[in-house]
């Protein structure tokens, strides 16, 4: 009686929300959204969905502990750049001060082996190293193998002007190994002033996404991979951010395009005569071929480089006639073939620039602040060598509501806008890399907020959207903005009440979503979104929450506590939940923030060992 009374929401959010998922695990498998039998994207999400019903997403349903693949690419025998490990101390910039505008330090670094090295040391390094278990863990998370995602850079060698270098980004041991090299006089287009290099990532949909993530968790890897790919563009752009560097996503380039790039027919095996139409198992070495994913561009900060994609695409062709040295070493003795996996990454290929696309930067605006306060006095470069996935969450740790309030901030892709503007359009840090207006909303579960009721809220991240959201989601839902929301804030509460148990159910009955203060479903306009553009933008609402996904990260680590993505969740659960039906909108990514657990069994050593080598 005195729960009723003095919390009688919270009952009653209780006894709603787990109804709802009691009428789901009623229901037959067939009444999940049926999808377009014309959309190989559709078929591939709905396929991999995990289900209270029907099961998980098809998998290998145990780990193959004989098989230890090798979770480092490397071309031999290529020349090499070394890279100072770490990178010659530049001024350390408070991590708040990041998000503001200008990004500081005032002047661009120029581009030198040091700026690089800093530039991957904040990225794609490895931040934990790779005796450690369970194994390598990387600045930017992948999935839950923490293994690190590759990449490609193209520049004009520092120390030999008028050249320019293809090469592979070893994080192993930090260095860059040189598989191309030609006049920077013969391929202007690829670096248009005052462009200053073209990192290419392939992420884990090239070797370490086949011998890791593929065979580990199924058919569901290729959303995972998608994952990192997000996570890696946005730990590029932070990193970029502290050398006076801005980044844009080339997304007029076509997947052939990327292949030339990143000389994906050069010192690889041989392809396969056709894709499997069943899934495999066994020797496979084609697997291990490249698939770049994405390629971006840096330039000076306050600049806009004049890009022509039809250009830039014939002078990457050109490649093919280039010599080529390296060869990649062989990563797995045994192979899975997920077979709709590669059927799905060839129908989602983008080939060429959509009907009027063209390269353009958006003004950098900073970033909504509370209080600078809010966060530890750590620099950037420090939270992002800290960041770490947790495994278990305390249950017991409370956030302020102003740190909550701000974590939200910096979760907006417009940064601080005027009352006359719309959240949507990607201008702050680090959402600025992609060039589409947002399409990733978030359903947040909020368990421990002090002086913010427990129940189900929503973040809206583009405001045009928010009528069709209210129309699809559960009628009965509140949609009131909660006690101190900042102006600028389009944070709703939909229902006051304890979810946290619908909160670990909905999360594959996974504890830390709910032991946490608060979790939260990434919820994408989806079906529309492929209509209306292409199939190709599939990987990329991925690639999205990534982006949002790593802002957590940092944000978590910079208040002084932690956050774990979450991939397995039951995908029509969360839809019941908010009363999503169709299509029309999907639950891509979860997550939880929250006072990590340490395990005290295992050791943390620095990534590179050394005297003062790490953080």
């Amino acid at each position: 009686m005195l729960l009723l009374r003095h919390h009688p929401a919270s009952l009653r959010c209780r006894v709603r929300l787990d109804s709802a998922i009691h009428r789901l695990a009623m229901s037959t498998a067939a009444s999940a959204s049926a999808p377009p039998a014309s959309s190989a994207a559709s078929d591939y999400h709905c396929r991999t969905k995990h289900s209270l019903t029907a099961g998980y997403a098809r998998g290998p349903g145990r780990l193959d502990w004989a098989n230890q693949p090798n979770p480092f690419l490397r071309f031999s025998p290529p020349s090499q750049i070394p890279l100072p490990n770490p990178p010659p101390v530049i001024a350390g910039i408070p991590y708040p001060s990041l998000f503001h505008s200008p990004p500081p330090p005032p002047s661009p670094q120029p581009l030198s082996v040091n700026s690089l090295s800093a530039l991957l040391f904040h990225s794609l390094a490895l931040s934990a190293p790779p005796a450690s278990p369970p194994g390598p863990s990387a600045s930017t998370p992948a999935a839950a193998t923490s293994t690190p995602t590759e990449a490609h850079l193209l520049f004009e060698h520092p120390r030999d002007p008028g050249r320019l270098v293809v090469s592979h980004y070893a994080p192993r041991d930090h260095l860059l190994e040189v598989r191309s090299a030609a006049p920077l006089a013969d391929f202007p287009a690829l670096l248009p002033p005052p462009a200053t290099a073209a990192p290419a990532a392939a992420g884990h949909r090239g070797p370490g996404a086949v011998v890791h993530l593929l065979e580990g968790y199924g058919e569901r890897a290729l959303r995972y991979c998608n994952h990192d790919v997000g996570h890696a563009l946005a730990a590029v752009a932070v990193a970029a951010a502290a050398l006076g560097w801005d980044v844009r996503l080339l997304d007029g380039l076509s997947d052939e395009d990327l292949g030339y790039l990143v000389g994906v027919e050069k010192g690889a095996p041989p392809p396969p005569d056709g894709l499997p139409d069943k899934m495999v198992r066994g020797k496979a070495p084609w697997v291990e071929r490249q698939h770049p994913d994405c390629a971006v561009l840096l330039f000076p900060a306050g600049s806009e480089p004049k890009v022509d994609y039809g250009a830039m695409s014939a002078a990457l062709r050109g490649f093919d006639r280039l010599e080529w040295v390296g060869k990649a070493n062989a990563l797995s003795k045994d192979h899975v073939v997920w077979d709709v996996i590669y059927h799905t990454a060839e129908a989602v290929k983008k080939h060429g620039p959509a009907p009027g696309e063209s390269f353009s930067v958006n003004p950098w605006r900073r970033n909504a602040v509370l209080s600078d306060g809010l966060y530890k006095e750590l620099t950037a470069q420090e939270v992002v060598r800290r960041r770490r996935s947790a495994v278990d969450m305390d249950g017991v740790h409370v956030m302020g509501r102003d740190t909550f309030y701000q974590i939200m901030l910096h979760c907006l892709p417009s940064g601080d806008v005027s009352p006359e503007e719309l959240q949507g359009p990607p201008s702050a840090l680090p959402f600025r890399v992609l060039p589409w207006d947002a399409e990733v909303h978030a359903a947040l579960f909020v368990h421990r907020v002090s002086e913010l009721p427990k129940g189900l809220y929503f973040l809206v991240r583009n405001e045009e959207h928010f009528d069709m959201l209210r129309r699809a989601m559960r009628q009965d839902f509140e949609w009131e903005r909660p006690e101190r929301c900042p102006d600028g804030l389009p944070l709703y509460r939909l229902m006051k009440g304890d979810c946290q148990q619908i909160a670990m159910q909905i999360s594959c009955f996974q504890d830390i979503a709910s032991h946490g203060c608060f979790s939260l479903g990434m919820i994408s306009r989806f079906e529309l979104v492929l209509h209306e553009k292409g199939e190709w933008m599939y990987p990329r609402l991925f690639w999205e929450t990534g982006v949002l996904g790593q802002v957590l990260y940092l944000e978590a680590h910079a208040v002084g506590i932690s956050a774990t993505g979450i991939g397995c969740y039951f995908d029509d659960a969360v839809h019941e939940v908010l009363g999503l039906k169709d299509l029309e909108f999907q639950s891509l990514y979860h997550f939880t923030v929250g006072a990590p657990v340490l395990d005290k069994r295992i050791m943390s050593l620095p990534a590179y060992p050394g005297p003062g080598i790490d953080a």
